[in-house]
């Protein structure tokens, strides 16, 4: 028989021992209960801990951010549905700060503010967790902006250009093509290895839907992330929109590749965070906008950069977007806005009901940083092309008095408007350098002289087709940035001269068949 009482023995030394080494401490945990909520909106007592922008952990898994921590109470921007946060629930302290997953898995993804899949795909594996809130980078680690981000569309490129690390601003009023203008730019980062990065803040979820499909049928989502807090989303969610798209875009560039980010667009941005400051009972300001509202856009901008090679060499690229009304940019965001990027592209709804798109006023549109940038081939050409059609504009201007013109003056007007309709473009389809260098060189001749103003986009159009055709090879050498022979230069505008010939002939051909017919009827 076994010697129970000495198993028995055995045992209890065991739990002895174990006990021994157990530590009886007691621990305490901070609670918080919950005094009211709504519109997005939490206050929560009892948390004496918590300190500002701390995530908080409610019911539910849902959380949300300290933004406004006082004596007694703590007011909460909740990231999730309010109608699941009751008076008295539990919260509690993580000690954490708001961060989104990331990783090269984002490439093609639809995601929220926080990093969770929106396009039906598989839940994305993030290499790590990045704060959505980060320190700008510091001076020493910037380097000048150096290089072009080309956009495809001719007027910007050739007059407004914009630099890899530039912070360039859209303004325009409302449905005057400014979403459209940042998507032919990420369109045409296709075969530049840009990692391109859109927010969209505030928009209707079918808008946000056929910008998506814009990218997708033109096989440039690949090397694309969209970050969505659309019209039905949260207050907290459409407020952390943008900080999360910029934590996306450092991911890449940390790895020393080149990032574009557009922000669409930052007047909702702002007048989210003005509704969550007055239901925060933060004083307000002019516009009853809270006193912080540049600061809340400067940290987000500052962020974009060009980094030096000893921190990789990548950079960032924002193109914020702001909304005017009545073309007013002296209004308190879009100057703020102004104030803080590095130039703007100001869109008139005048010359967009005209039918010149895209709708750029290159009178009231500048780039400070991007002229340092343009490739050689472009850059005395566009300030030639600059000056000439600006002094056009402003002698169109004066002859809608009636004053009576001599040779000169309407020859230089014919010639105006042939240019205005070379920086005429369909949208998403964007240009290459190499073919807006040559088109410049054809809007500066003589060529188009006796092209019929509205035939000029026809015959642009051919024109292009044929370059592609016969100088391949010269387009892309131009494009990588060298400057092309004067008699490659000369050949393409013989090339274009020929094509007139046979252009002009085809047209008066189809004009004599149509009067034929019409005799004939």
């Amino acid at each position: 028989m076994p010697d129970f009482s000495s198993l028995a023995d055995d045992v209890l030394a065991g739990l002895s021992r174990a006990a021994a080494n157990v530590s009886a401490e007691p621990a305490s945990r901070s609670i918080g209960r919950v005094l009211r909520s709504g519109d997005g909106i939490a206050w929560v007592a009892g948390l004496p801990g918590a300190r500002a922008q701390e995530l908080l952990g409610f019911p539910n898994d849902l959380m949300a951010i300290a933004f406004s921590v006082d004596e007694e109470e703590i007011g909460c921007i909740i990231l999730g549905d309010d109608a699941l946060v009751f008076a008295g629930d539990t919260v509690r302290c993580t000690g954490e700060v708001v961060r989104t997953p990331v990783c090269s898995e984002l490439l093609g993804r639809v995601v929220d503010p926080l990093g969770r899949p929106l396009d039906d795909g598989p839940p994305v594996r993030p290499e790590r967790y990045d704060a959505v809130e980060r320190e700008a980078p510091s001076i020493p680690s910037r380097a000048p902006v150096t290089r072009p981000l080309a956009t495809g569309i001719t007027s910007i490129d050739a007059m407004i250009p914009i630099g890899r690390g530039q912070r360039e601003l859209i303004v325009g009023d409302r449905s005057t093509g400014k979403t459209t203008i940042a998507v032919d730019a990420m369109i045409n980062q296709r075969a530049t290895g840009v990692v391109c990065v859109y927010v969209a803040i505030g928009q209707r979820a079918s808008s946000v839907a056929r910008f998506v499909e814009a990218l997708r049928s033109r096989d440039a989502m690949d090397h694309c992330v969209v970050v969505v807090a659309d019209a039905d989303s949260p207050p907290g969610m459409r407020f952390l929109a943008p900080y999360t798209g910029c934590t996306i875009s450092e991911f890449f560039m940390e790895q020393g590749r080149d990032t574009l980010v557009v922000y669409d667009d930052l007047t909702k941005h702002a007048q989210t965070y003005r509704e969550i400051s007055l239901l925060l009972r933060r004083p307000p300001g002019r516009e009853a906008y809270p006193g912080d509202i540049f600061f809340i856009h400067s940290r987000l901008l500052e962020r974009a950069t060009q980094m030096s090679e000893d921190r990789g060499g990548g950079s960032q690229t924002a193109l914020p977007i702001v909304e005017t009304q009545a073309q007013n940019i002296s209004a308190y965001v879009p100057t703020n806005l102004i104030s803080i990027t590095d130039g703007q592209i100001f869109l008139s709804p005048d010359l967009f009901h005209s039918g010149f798109l895209p709708a750029v006023d290159i009178g009231l549109s500048v780039s400070r940083v991007g002229g340092k940038t343009q490739i050689p081939a472009m850059k005395q050409l566009a300030q030639q092309t600059r000056l000439g059609y600006t002094q056009f504009l402003e002698l169109e201007q004066f002859t809608k008095f009636g004053t009576t013109m001599d040779q000169e003056t309407e020859k230089q007007l014919d010639h105006g408007r042939r240019v205005r309709e070379i920086l005429k473009q369909e949208e998403h389809e964007p240009i290459g350098l190499g073919e807006q260098v040559l088109m410049l060189h054809l809007a500066a001749g003589e060529t188009l002289a006796d092209v019929p103003v509205e035939e000029v986009r026809r015959f642009k159009q051919q024109f292009r087709e044929a370059c592609r055709t016969e100088y391949g090879e010269l387009l892309n050498k131009i494009g990588e940035g060298e400057e092309p022979p004067e008699e490659a230069v000369r050949a393409a505008l013989e090339l274009a001269g020929r094509l007139k010939q046979t252009f002009l002939a085809d047209r008066e051909a189809g004009d004599a068949g149509t009067e034929g017919a019409s005799s004939q009827a």
